[in-house]
């Protein structure tokens, strides 16, 4: 029973807290670093030398410096220059530009699996470079980059509890702080634990729904009849 009352008058006032901003954290990220991966892997399959060059850098340099370490430079590196980010602001560049990184490989690997004859029948139409990319290719190449951009969805809501580290307290800041001040580790944090898995179950749920809704029957799933 007290520990009933703990949970209910203690736990979850904070933990709720923690999730409210935990949330407020993801979604954004979530959604500019898709945005930033699209691009990203446009530029590198359909850009110039220059730009083809550029977001490959940005790509080799966000994947190959781990995660934490790309927090502490966006909080505590660049004060050094005069740039002055609160926690929860460098915490969104640092998932948004990382999770960019990730999502850019998925895409690039499914333009390329976009046969080129499609590009050349649409210019031959007289579609432009620029709409042919956007109209015809792209579409395409996004419905079958979902599953891999859908894992990194859940990679992100995941890594998202690295904010603590740079002073966000979210969902496992706030579990540390309970965990440290009542001295229950296991309890709040098998808690949090289960928030996290209810998130991503979430998360799968809406990726898994999406996907039945924008793949062509018989082609990148098979026909409910056919599944075995």
């Amino acid at each position: 029973m007290e520990e009933l009352l703990f949970i209910r008058q203690e736990v979850a006032p904070a933990l709720l807290r923690g999730l409210w901003v935990s949330i407020q954290l993801i979604v954004p990220s979530a959604i500019c670093g898709l945005i930033l991966g699209i691009i990203a892997g446009v530029l590198r399959v359909y850009g110039g030398p220059l730009l083809r060059r550029i977001a490959g850098l940005y790509v080799l340099f966000f994947r190959g410096f781990p995660l934490l370490v790309q927090l502490y430079l966006w909080y505590f590196g660049l004060p050094r220059i005069g740039i002055y980010l609160s926690p929860f602001v460098a915490a969104f560049f640092g998932f948004t530009f990382c999770s960019g990184a990730y999502h850019s490989e998925y895409v690039r690997g499914a333009l390329l699996s976009i046969k080129a004859g499609q590009q050349l029948a649409a210019q031959s139409l007289g579609f432009s470079k620029f709409k042919t990319i956007f109209s015809i290719i792209l579409p395409q190449a996004v419905r079958r980059a979902l599953p891999g951009c859908g894992n990194e969805l859940i990679y992100l809501i995941k890594y998202s509890s690295l904010a603590y580290m740079v002073t966000c307290i979210e969902l496992t800041g706030e579990g540390k702080i309970l965990a440290s001040s009542y001295f229950k580790y296991t309890e709040i944090f098998f808690i949090v634990g289960g928030v996290y898995l209810v998130l991503v179950s979430f998360a799968t749920w809406i990726l898994n729904s999406v996907e039945d809704r924008v793949s062509i029957p018989g082609f990148e799933r098979p026909q409910e009849g056919k599944r075995k």
